[in-house]
């Protein structure tokens, strides 16, 4: 990912960023990795004529991934990982460190669409107005660290509950003024308990480098999922890809 700071090994344990193993995650993926390898000599095509076979692999993966998902279980953090504060570490896509402008764009807002019968637009002020939830959080990186975060906001099912979302809504489309950031997520991810549209982080309102005005964040999902700068939520028939997701990141991202 650009502009992705990386601590040193002995740095990370001190700022409680830890290396973690994924067994779980590399269990799910271990089909769609072994039949990209398998795949890659078997004509001179090489894998672009194994299409389908890899598309099947990665439905395989994420029904796996889904059958092992609980929805009622809860992260926790672990008790002696100290927070990352300041030097947690910040990544975006664009060249510069997004920045909602208002002199230039109007005051920020968020939307929430798609396949809801009252759709709801809120400003920062409004969101922050809606009952409040504060966890302590570990997130969870693709390229193995772990970082820990107190996040401020507010549960992406009471924002649900607002929108009224059709019960025919599958999916959850995340968009962002990142360059055009998204990630589409399962709608049983995006009502997690634990799922968060974050205004806020270790006791003080988001900054740009971490996402701000608002994000979406969940420990149930990896680092890339959890779209920063964000602008509107789009419930969904189907799934609609991602920045990352489209580029041959594991479309489900579960941890």
């Amino acid at each position: 990912m650009s502009k992705l700071w990386l601590p040193r090994k002995h740095e990370a344990e001190r700022l409680g960023l830890d290396r973690r193993a994924f067994l779980e995650a590399g269990a799910t993926t271990a089909v769609g990795a072994l039949a990209t390898a398998a795949l890659g000599g078997c004509n001179s095509r090489g894998p672009e004529s194994a299409s389908g076979l890899l598309a099947a692999s990665t439905r395989w993966n994420e029904r796996v991934e889904r059958v092992l998902f609980r929805h009622d279980a809860m992260n926790v953090a672990p008790a002696g990982a100290q927070a990352a504060g300041a030097r947690f570490p910040s990544y975006f896509v664009s060249d510069e460190v997004p920045i909602w402008d208002e002199a230039e764009q109007g005051p920020w807002h968020l939307e929430i669409g798609g396949m809801v019968r009252r759709p709801v637009r809120l400003t920062l002020g409004e969101l922050k107005d809606l009952p409040r939830t504060e966890l302590r959080l570990e997130h969870v990186c693709v390229e193995g660290w772990s970082a820990v975060a107190v996040r401020t906001g507010v549960r992406l099912s009471e924002l649900a509950r607002r929108a009224d979302v059709s019960p025919d809504a599958r999916f959850v489309d995340f968009e962002s003024f990142d360059d055009d950031y998204h990630e589409s997520w399962d709608i049983e991810s995006a009502l997690h308990a634990q799922t968060l549209i974050v205004y806020g982080q270790d006791g003080r309102l988001l900054g740009p480098a971490f996402g701000a005005p608002a994000r979406v964040y969940s420990p149930v999902k990896l680092g890339y999922k959890c779209t920063k700068y964000l602008t509107r939520i789009m419930f969904l028939p189907a799934a609609n890809g991602g920045y990352w997701s489209d580029q041959g990141y594991e479309w489900y991202g579960g941890v």
